[in-house]
């Protein structure tokens, strides 16, 4: 005959993590009536672990593609390495342009022209950056050729015309075909000094790179016209060197001033942006300090509950104990009670959190036009678009940090319904 579940537990105990302490968890889980405070605190704690969890991997999956976004648009057009000359102008740039592109790890060296002038339409006028630039070295850069909204690069040659940044037509009210006129004050030498410089381009593409800082001042030109237009005599200021690695800077320095032939300085991408990049940094990490504390705030809100649970279970931890249940095992029942809510509510706030980050931009589309606002303009943030990126190991860091969080809570109110003394339980429950 079986021996009924009490003897059994009187003579041996039970096993840890036994089922019976799985049921009894539960049952401290569910609610009742009489309980329904402590219910309540469980199951803020829930939802503050949840919503915790599902907002750092939000921010965090944000922030991060963010960077990665700016970053693709500023050294796609920018380069990775500067060139500039010493000494002597760099008259000899296709030589030394073609020696340096020729070094293993270099995608390709542009040789440029840059000058700021002010362009203008019939309509309006604004301040814009020109680049002089090679044509066949224009289709190269993918960000210009691969986002061509009107016209085409076909024509764009020597003197012919130029390519303008879409926010840049938008703002002059100008399309493909349009005449875009170019004024600098460093024109031609005269007896009463030097006259301003007029000349009015053909528009022959009109791109559009997603970031508003360049689609609203970038002016791309043939550069034999820029040598002309800004008095450059057959040199160019720079030449800007694409790697096929943008973290490998270091090591293509001294590979490229061998290839150069020539003194010169040298520039990257980091100490032009070092200052915008160090502050996108810090404030990711004042972001996830910050989101931390609901995480933190939930995980203490499951102490004070597992506390009032304790005090309202106090007559079952007597029974219990007189019945032959270990310190242990009353001690893992509120561990497993507590540590539920915590492991629960990760989980939850895991796929919570993957499914807004994976579908950031649709929502923010669809809150924008129920709203009739643009909660993320171009002009503020640089980006046209609301990027998410998330990364697998951030996230299992995040969920790591709130498992352990939950089980840290737990620790004490399950120390203390162990350490309960059946007498005084029984005397005072």
């Amino acid at each position: 005959m079986a021996k009924a579940p009490e003897a059994r537990l009187s003579r041996s105990g039970t096993r840890p993590f036994s089922l019976f302490e799985w049921m009894l968890a539960g049952r401290y889980l569910r609610t009742r009536r009489r309980e329904g405070f402590v219910s309540v605190i469980a199951g803020f704690s829930f939802l503050g672990i949840m919503l915790g969890v599902a907002t750092l991997i939000v921010v965090l999956s944000v922030m991060n593609g963010f960077r990665k976004e700016l970053l693709d648009k500023i050294v796609g057009i920018n380069g990775h390495i500067f060139v500039a000359p010493l000494e002597s102008p760099l008259t000899d740039y296709p030589e030394v342009a073609a020696r340096i592109a020729a070094v293993p790890g270099i995608r390709r060296a542009i040789p440029l022209v840059e000058g700021q002038a002010f362009g203008s339409s019939q309509y309006n006028g604004s301040g814009v950056l020109v680049r002089g630039i090679r044509p066949e070295d224009l289709r190269k850069i993918e960000h210009i050729s691969g986002n061509i909204r009107q016209g085409t690069l076909e024509d764009f040659d020597e003197g012919e015309g130029v390519a303008i940044g879409r926010r840049l037509a938008d703002a002059l009210s100008i399309q493909a075909g349009d005449t875009f006129t170019l004024i600098t004050p460093r024109g031609a030498s005269t007896p009463f000094g030097t006259a301003p410089r007029v000349k009015g381009y053909p528009v022959k593409a009109i791109f559009e790179i997603g970031m508003s800082e360049f689609d609203s001042t970038f002016v791309f030109m043939p550069l034999t016209e820029a040598q002309n237009y800004f008095n450059r005599q057959g040199d160019v200021q720079l030449i800007e060197v694409y790697l096929d690695n943008a973290d490998r800077v270091d090591e293509a320095r001294a590979a490229i001033e061998e290839a150069a032939g020539r003194p010169i300085l040298m520039t990257d991408w980091r100490q032009r942006n070092r200052t915008f990049f160090g502050a996108l940094e810090v404030e990711r990490n004042v972001m996830f300090l910050i989101l931390t504390l609901i995480v933190l705030v939930a995980a203490l809100n499951i102490i004070s509950g597992l506390i009032m649970l304790v005090k309202d279970k106090s007559e079952d931890i007597a029974i219990l104990r007189t019945m032959g249940a270990t310190r242990g095992a009353i001690m893992r029942v509120f561990l497993i009670t507590g540590a539920s809510i915590g492991i629960v509510g990760t989980l939850a706030g895991f796929g919570l959190g993957l499914l807004l980050a994976l579908n950031v931009e649709t929502i923010r589309d669809v809150i924008s036009r129920l709203t009739s606002t643009n909660l993320f303009p171009a002009e503020l943030y640089f980006l046209s678009r609301l990027p998410a990126d998330v990364n697998p190991t951030e996230v299992a860091s995040i969920l790591i940090m709130a498992m352990v969080l939950s089980l840290l809570a737990t620790l004490y109110p399950s120390w203390r319904a162990a350490k309960l003394d059946p007498v005084e339980a029984l005397r005072y429950g």
